[in-house]
């Protein structure tokens, strides 16, 4: 397993030589400063990876740009509207230029307008620390009475709905206005944050698009850049919804092994693959992961590996980020699981023997406290998750293990 850490770009609070001292091998990164739907050229592919590869002083690091996290797939290839075939061109070519640079796996989403999201990005656990949280009750607040969505009503069941009053009626416009900030002003990786004016535009725009339509989208557009993917040796693997589960009236269409078997099936292709997202698809208790790296093992090219705990069961479910070995998952099954691929595939004589990870999101703890990361980004978090998992690899491949 290829132990990498995700990188924002030289305006990260952990540095390129934090990560050298990590011991990572490879570094996870994306040109958010670049609009969607626009090619990645040569050019910013390459200054990024000289950010990578040495230290701002000219310091050489080791580290390598050896996952994209994400190249984004816009919301008009999402919609298949406006200049989406143009974006499906831009798409490829920026495959070609990642992959001539030698970036091979490409990680992206196709959920509608919101990447992913969390109503408390700092929520204060008993021991102290920080961690993001979703809250579906606060949730049901946004939706019912600060984005005023027609039919949120609906979507909630009905005693969500009454606790949404009930704490509404005691909430504070400020307390309001922190909510929706965290709802919807983009979160680390997000490709774009909205006002609640904007918001409502693009909730619009999916009007009569359904979980089919969509999924037929995204059919249409990896039909279109598999063979691309195929033909330069890239491999590109699609990140789960986060949450697992339907929001503001959009369609989910990547919350399930079923809906991952569809697409492996629908393009079938090395070429169009996995990331296992433990915590995303650990927030829904009909996952059964282990069981997901097993059947569909041969296709996962990238995997995040994070834990949540579920605090409700019913969908929509409220969950916090736990420590890495502390929720839902087991992490030791899974990495053994993954292990067991990676022996596979070396049988097989695949080249993509060593599939990378990341220790995903992490807990504010200790100095992470006072340093304002990103939310879910911090240093000493991320990197206690990383000793954790590296110290059960390091486990289960001894000589001696019974794995």
């Amino acid at each position: 397993m290829q132990q990498s850490w995700r990188w924002f770009g030289p305006q990260d609070t952990v540095s390129v030589a934090d990560m050298r001292q990590a011991g990572v091998e490879g570094v996870v990164s994306a040109l958010h400063h670049i609009p969607n739907g626009t090619v990645w050229s040569q050019a910013e592919i390459q200054q990024r990876q000289q950010q990578i590869a040495q230290t701002p002083d000219g310091v050489p690091t080791g580290l390598v740009w050896n996952v994209v996290e994400s190249l984004p797939v816009s919301e008009e290839i999402k919609q298949q509207r406006g200049d989406w075939r143009a974006h499906i061109e831009n798409y490829k070519q920026s495959i070609r230029n990642l992959a001539q640079a030698g970036v091979s796996v490409i990680c992206y989403n196709f959920m509608p307008v919101l990447d992913w999201t969390r109503t408390e990005l700092g929520h204060e656990l008993p021991n102290g620390a920080r961690c993001m949280r979703f809250d579906v009750i606060d949730f049901a607040i946004f939706d019912l009475f600060v984005l005023a969505r027609d039919g949120a009503r609906d979507d909630f069941p009905a005693d969500v709905v009454q606790q949404a009053q009930a704490r509404r009626d005691a909430m504070t416009d400020a307390d309001l206005d922190r909510l929706m900030q965290n709802v919807i002003c983009g979160l680390p990786g997000a490709e774009e944050g909205y006002s609640l004016a904007d918001l409502r535009a693009h909730l619009r725009a999916y009007d009569g698009i359904d979980a089919d339509r969509l999924r037929q989208h995204q059919i249409d557009f990896l039909t279109e850049v598999v063979p691309v993917a195929e033909e330069v040796g890239a491999r590109l693997c699609c990140h789960p919804d986060d949450p697992p589960f339907a929001l503001l009236g959009l369609p989910r269409i990547m919350s399930t092994e079923e809906d991952y078997a569809r697409l492996m099936a629908a393009v079938d292709s090395p070429a169009n693959g996995i990331t296992l997202c433990s915590g995303s698809l650990g927030v829904r208790a009909d996952n059964d992961l282990l069981g997901m790296m097993r059947r569909l093992g041969s296709r996962v090219h990238f995997v995040h590996l994070r834990n949540v705990r579920r605090e409700t069961e019913a969908l929509p479910n409220s969950f916090h980020e736990a420590a890495h070995l502390e929720g839902v998952t087991d992490m030791v099954d899974l990495i053994a699981a993954i292990l067991d691929e990676e022996q596979r595939r070396k049988a097989e004589g695949r080249s993509d023997c060593d599939i990378p990870f990341r220790p995903d999101h992490g807990q504010d703890i200790l100095s992470d406290l006072g340093q304002n990361s990103q939310p879910g980004y911090p240093a000493v978090g991320r990197l206690k998750g990383l000793a954790e998992l590296r110290g059960i690899i390091a486990a289960l491949s001894h000589p001696g293990s019974a794995a």
